[in-house]
């Protein structure tokens, strides 16, 4: 490779969904344009502390497409490991050209190993409990909490030698892995990469934690599926979710060599840090995010069609990315379609930006733009439009942004557009 390798394009030739919604990237994109929810109380471990509990979890029949050898992994790595399966039969990587040692395994995780770090503290407590050597774990423990066991669990089932890495920056974890597997494709560092997000927290020791931050929505009195409505003025707050998504990136030149479905060209990444509050989001750092995406696209605000917002439902979330989404696009914001499908599958945090820009991906494919649903009352302070409550089919999408927005003041903000 030479010191100044050309610059590469970079498109999506293969997708992979595992969501509360569904166990395929057709099913849950099908129910998210039904306007389906996938929220129900939490398990009885959690209600058994707190009894108005929400949850968003993966159908337990997963679990039947693993292999033995796979059954022993963190859930989370698990959710990797199928929706991976998915995007790579999808791209038809059977028949790259391309050396192992070129493709690599990048990945978005929030909190590695949650189902397996709270059932060696249980295993700990009870032991302890009952008067018994607390030290007697299984030995592979340390391999299964770890945050990168998602890309070695990859790459060593499908032999992929290139490089592995694990971002782990809260809700913008796996779109920060695609943004920079963007660039080290784009830049002639590797030819193909996989990138998952993945999440498996809803166990109660995580779910305590996030109680403690006060950003738990609060059941809907008359429809729980309800709960988390983005942009309305009666939202309470988010519903924790757990899941996986896989994109294939490659160069084109690879996917037009084979004749592969191109789902888009990644054209844009921002990334930004707000430096100001821990948990408070900065408009002025997402703005920069969203700008910088935009400005290396070379694409006017006017140029995209549909934005997959951050959406949270929280009291500051929502306005403060309304007001940024209006301050970038100006008079297009008007005529812009947002919508927040965490409405419908739960805030998937770490694999929620991975989750979010394939869900882009696919409006942009099929013409349909997923609702913000049980969207009824806009808050006044959120002036856009939501595509609330029901899909937009026919649509022409020739441009899509996913804005990623966590935590400790990361921000990423992502664009595809169409290949030609």
């Amino acid at each position: 490779m030479s010191s100044h390798p050309t610059v590469q394009r970079v498109v999506v030739t293969g997708i992979g969904l595992l969501t509360p919604l569904g166990l395929t990237r057709t099913a849950s994109f099908d129910r998210l344009l039904q306007g389906d929810s996938a929220i129900r109380p939490a398990a009885p471990g959690i209600t058994q502390w707190l009894p108005h509990a929400l949850a968003a979890d993966v159908d337990p029949a997963f679990a039947q497409a693993l292999d033995r050898n796979e059954q022993g992994l963190d859930r989370a790595t698990q959710f990797a490991l199928l929706a991976s399966r998915e995007a790579l039969a999808d791209a038809r990587a059977a028949e790259w050209d391309i050396q192992p040692e070129r493709v690599g395994v990048f990945a978005g995780i929030g909190l590695g190993g949650a189902t397996t770090g709270e059932a060696l503290y249980t295993r700990l407590y009870e032991q302890l409990q009952a008067g018994r050597n607390p030290t007697v774990m299984h030995p592979l423990s340390v391999p299964r909490l770890m945050p990168n066991a998602a890309t070695a669990a990859i790459s060593m089932a499908h032999r992929f030698r290139g490089p592995t890495h694990t971002y782990s920056v809260a809700c913008s974890s796996s779109a920060m892995a695609l943004g920079e597997a963007y660039r080290s494709i784009r830049h002639g560092y590797t030819d193909a990469i996989v990138v998952v997000g993945a999440e498996a927290m809803n166990v109660p020791g995580v779910f305590m934690a996030w109680n403690a931050l006060r950003v738990m929505a609060k059941p809907h009195p008359d429809n729980l599926a309800a709960s988390c409505r983005p942009f309305d003025q009666d939202r309470s707050g988010f519903v924790l979710g757990e899941g996986a998504a896989a994109l294939v990136l490659e160069t084109a030149e690879s996917a037009l060599r084979r004749g592969a479905t191109i789902y888009g060209e990644i054209c844009g990444y921002g990334s930004s840090s707000d430096a100001s509050h821990l948990t408070l989001p900065s408009s002025e750092g997402q703005y920069r995010a969203i700008r910088m995406a935009l400005d290396e696209s070379g694409i006017a605000p006017a140029g995209i069609h549909y934005l997959n917002a951050h959406g949270t439902a929280t009291e500051a979330g929502d306005v403060v990315e309304s007001e940024t989404i209006r301050q970038v696009f100006g008079d297009h914001a008007d005529h812009l379609p947002v919508s927040s499908t965490k409405s419908q599958h739960g805030h998937l945090i770490g694999a929620a930006g991975a989750t979010e820009f394939a869900i882009s991906l696919l409006a942009m494919q099929s013409g349909s733009i997923p609702p913000t649903a049980f969207l009824d009352q806009p808050d006044p302070r959120c002036t856009l439009d939501y595509v609330p409550r029901q899909a937009r089919h026919g649509q022409s999408l020739k441009a899509v942004m996913s804005n990623s927005f966590a935590f400790g003041g990361s921000n990423v903000s992502l664009i595809a557009r169409r290949y030609a």
